[in-house]
């Protein structure tokens, strides 16, 4: 219970926005990833997990759409 106060407290400290903040548009992180390639890995992941997950849950759909036929038969 201490550590749930303890980290509410902290999630109220207050941050100064200063002019630079609303000039800043561009992401450093994408744009160095973009330059050496390798954001179209992290896309090509991020669409795998996603397909997988798809797959899974259709799956896990039809096996529960047998199982709820078998039931009605009985």
């Amino acid at each position: 219970m201490f550590m749930a106060f303890c980290l509410n407290a902290f999630g109220q400290e207050k941050i100064e926005i200063n002019e630079n903040d609303y000039q800043n548009s561009g992401v450093e992180m994408a744009d160095v990833m973009r330059s050496e390639g390798k954001i179209y890995v992290l896309v090509g992941i991020i669409g795998i997990v996603l397909s997988g997950i798809l797959v899974y849950v259709i799956s896990t759909d039809r096996k529960v759409a047998r199982l709820e036929k078998a039931m009605k038969e009985d």
